[in-house]
């Protein structure tokens, strides 16, 4: 596995992220070994970064549990925002008071004390944003944490916190955390574009569209084992992907998921998929998409495999940058600095 810096810091982290949410609940013995076992494969493959949450249930506890005295050996993340106790209106919230107690609580749980990347876990439409960058700033310097990310918030709110923070001398974002897979692009109409200009690392969450992008599912057969999605509630356009992928897996000799993976790493050196797998196999199989080259070919007919546009202004921009009565017959001809 290949590495590469978080944001615009110097922080290395792998191409892949692992994802803990599927350390929900604590388990028994049987459970503990599995989870090592992986733990120990994803180290073992290059992996380093580490993702969890204080709403992931045992989350926490567990990776505490289990990292021990490797805990340094890897990019250790987790997020606030969510209610701590749903009777307490302050036990929520992006404000000084939710991040204070929630990190504290998340630094116990973790055995640990600091954490690499703290995310924003979600837009709080209530809290200012200078609150949250001037709070988030505070425990950057305090050494509780050492970089901040963000997630699920609309791109104009991004840029005006980072404009903010290079302004007030405060630390960035310098990672953002969003939904991204072959059948939701959403994040390429401003948040992928955001991150590209402002440097930031992309973990992309869902990458398998839980699951219908995995080769479980196809146009006359059911899964064997119970799934997250119900099989008849997939469209044409979810059946349609999930062939393309099927097609190309067995084109290249590899599985779906790998080539669903690898699509989302030629998107972008910005895009780290977030690998949340539920058993060592299936994190074996997922890990093996760094080693899938997609060829050009390949990969379009992925992206062309079902409907997708940008919309404006982006798409409406890019056709009148081609029109000379825009911007000019020789700006056609422009090497871009950027």
């Amino acid at each position: 596995m290949r590495y590469r810096l978080l944001g615009r810091t110097g922080i290395r982290v792998s191409e892949l992220f692992f994802g803990a949410m599927t350390f929900y609940e604590r388990g028994g013995a049987d459970t503990a070994r599995e989870r090592l076992a992986m733990l120990d494969a994803y180290a073992e493959a290059g992996g380093n970064v580490i993702d969890t949450a204080s709403a992931y249930g045992e989350s926490e506890d567990v990776l505490g549990d289990l990292l021990g005295e490797r805990r340094d050996r890897f990019v250790l993340a987790s997020k606030y925002t969510l209610s701590r106790d749903q009777s307490d209106a302050n036990a929520a919230g992006n404000h000084r008071k939710n991040l204070t107690r929630s990190l504290e609580a998340s630094l116990r749980r973790l055995r640990t004390d600091h954490i690499d990347l703290f995310w924003v876990h979600i837009w709080d439409r209530h809290t200012p944003i200078e609150e949250t960058m001037r709070a988030l700033d505070d425990a950057v310097r305090s050494g509780k944490i050492l970089s901040v990310g963000v997630s699920n918030m609309p791109a104009w709110l991004v840029s005006r916190a980072n404009t903010l923070a290079e302004w007030r001398d405060w630390t960035p974002f310098a990672g953002l955390q969003v939904p991204y897979n072959l059948l939701n692009r959403d994040i390429e109409r401003e948040l992928l574009p955001l991150a590209k200009a402002y440097g930031m690392t992309v973990a992309a969450y869902h990458p398998l569209a839980s699951g219908v992008l995995s080769g479980k599912f196809t146009d006359t057969s059911r899964p064997e084992k119970p799934t997250r999605v119900d099989p008849d509630s997939l469209t044409a356009r979810d059946h349609a992907a999930a062939r393309a992928v099927r097609n190309a897996a067995a084109g290249l000799g590899v599985s779906p998921a790998q080539v669903a993976i690898a699509w989302l790493l030629s998107r972008s050196r910005n895009v780290h998929p977030l690998i949340g797998s539920g058993d060592p196999a299936q994190l074996a199989d997922n890990l093996g998409a760094v080693d899938v080259e997609l060829p050009d070919e390949v990969a379009r007919r992925l992206t062309d495999a079902v409907e997708f546009e940008v919309g404006y202004p982006t798409d409406f921009v890019s056709v009148a940058e081609a029109d000379p009565w825009v911007f000019s017959e020789p700006a056609a001809r422009i090497d871009a600095a950027r």
